[in-house]
């Protein structure tokens, strides 16, 4: 076997590889998804099963952009980047003024926790 079989073997592979993951992806988005109902999930996992290339083109063509699951996942991502924007500075800073007050760091350890939260 020489070089160029096994690049070549390399590329199948990969490529066998990206549509195992794709095949697996949309069969958990059947089960994933709430706007689906049960009857229609398992139709969609039928032809999923018996047509698997047909069946996940046809699935990721007739799919929604952006289905009620993914509304909610966004709304619950951004309402988490929002409660974490929302400590501050001086809320840091006081908490590591307590820490040093009750000696879980050190005076040097919250000099330098200090100037790194403050660059």
């Amino acid at each position: 076997m020489g070089f160029f079989d096994w690049i070549w073997a390399m590329v199948i592979f990969f490529f066998w590889i990206m549509a195992l993951m794709v095949y697996i992806n949309c069969i958990l988005d059947v089960f994933r998804r709430d706007d689906l109902g049960g009857g229609m999930k398992a139709v969609w996992i039928l032809v999923m099963f018996i047509l698997p290339l047909i069946g996940c083109l046809a699935y990721l063509v007739t799919r929604p952009k952006v289905t009620m699951t993914d509304v909610r996942s966004l709304a619950a991502a951004e309402a988490a980047s929002k409660a974490v924007a929302g400590v501050s500075t001086a809320d840091e800073l006081t908490k590591l003024a307590q820490l040093r007050d009750v000696g879980a760091i050190t005076v040097p350890e919250y000099d330098k926790l200090k100037t790194k939260l403050l660059a």
